[in-house]
């Protein structure tokens, strides 16, 4: 047949080719096409459909033929496309070319630049909601803390706590997460020798927190494992400079050394130590039983001298009691009545006095 008739309704488009080659676009009504050699091919293409996907495109797009029924998107490597149909939000389009029917929906495009790597939306919820995760990666980040971002190992951004969106495809990318709350280290059973060489065995505890999360995640590898070997090396540098009686007796005085010296070191990696604790000084079997034994010499040394001391005291007391009485005949008349009295209450007698001379008689018979 020399004429074919095309019939093209009105969700329709027609896309004519002649021997293979994109030719023009056939809008909706009947067509009439002269093809005595059977060489022109027309392939309908709806355009309920948003995206018009075809192995041509390139050659489609840029013939101009689209002009005023499609929004051409050419997007480069750094570009995404983010496109609402009919006042909804429908998908994002990464690089590459792509043609949307505009015909038959209403279409709103917005291009972003991915090479920002985070995504900010007023409308962020919706788009993750909806989009394709192979563009957007998703990051969550809890109350207390904080993530890092790295882009091709370099620190490029800290996320605050909330939901994060971040660009694939524009880099290495990877998010560290980072606890600013209070953390707990045990540094325990340390082996440490004191300076006249005592081998005792100290377990501390370490209270702290992160203060800056960039030098605690860029500058270390693991700022937990860290501050531990700091620990390690502070509790050797003081126990050791210091003899075993001088450590029991300066307990607090060498925590707050530790602590100071150990705040110190920890400030260049981003870590800030809230208190140091020495929790236990674990002596050796044989140190131990020494101890005790001097502990007890000790107080009974201790025990002696207060002895001594009563019974000088008591030793003064009577002396002072003597010469109070030599000095005073009255009060010694007083001492001796009270002696006759206990003497009499103790043989059931009866005892009268009378003048001076009777009672002086009694006395040295008694």
């Amino acid at each position: 047949m020399v004429f074919r008739r095309i019939k093209i309704r009105p969700h329709e488009r027609g896309l004519l080719f002649r021997d293979r080659t994109f030719e023009r676009i056939l809008n909706p009504g009947r067509h009439w096409l002269v093809d005595p050699l059977r060489r022109v091919r027309v392939e309908l293409a709806s355009v309920r459909e948003v995206d018009l996907v075809h192995p041509d495109l390139e050659v489609i797009a840029r013939s101009g033929a689209l002009a005023g029924q499609a929004e051409i998107l050419d997007l480069k490597d750094h570009q995404r496309a983010l496109v609402w149909v009919d006042g909804r939000f429908a998908r994002i389009y990464g690089p590459g070319l792509h043609a949307l029917w505009s015909v038959f929906h209403q279409l709103r495009v917005e291009i972003v630049d991915a090479g920002e790597v985070r995504f900010e939306h007023p409308q962020l919820a919706t788009i993750l909601d909806r989009c394709d995760r192979q563009l957007l990666e998703v990051a969550e980040v809890d109350a207390g803390s904080v993530a890092l971002l790295l882009r091709d190992g370099r620190h490029v951004a800290t996320l605050e706590p909330g939901t994060h969106a971040l660009w694939r495809g524009v880099g290495r990318l990877r998010v560290v997460r980072v606890d600013l709350r209070e953390q707990m280290l045990d540094v325990a059973g340390q082996e440490i020798m004191t300076a006249d060489k005592v081998t005792l065995r100290l377990n501390a505890v370490v209270v702290y927190r992160v203060a800056d999360a960039a030098k605690a995640v860029t500058r270390v590898e693991d700022y937990h494992q860290a501050l531990y070997r700091e620990a390690q090396l502070v509790l050797r540098a003081v126990v050791g400079s210091r003899e075993l009686d001088v450590l029991l007796a300066e307990k607090d005085a060498v925590t707050a050394e530790l602590e100071e010296l150990l705040r110190r070191r920890a400030a260049p990696l981003g870590l800030e130590v809230v208190t140091l604790g020495v929790r236990d000084v674990i002596l050796p079997g044989e140190m131990k039983a020494l101890m005790n034994r001097v502990t007890e010499a000790r107080k009974a040394a201790e025990a002696n001298l207060i002895t001594r001391r009563e019974e000088t005291a008591a030793m003064r007391s009577q002396a002072n009691t003597a010469r109070l009485l030599e000095s005073n005949p009255t009060l010694m008349k007083l001492r001796e009545l009270e002696v006759l009295e206990k003497v009499a209450d103790k043989a059931s007698l009866s005892v009268v006095l009378g003048d001076s001379g009777l009672a002086d008689r009694l006395v040295k018979l008694i």
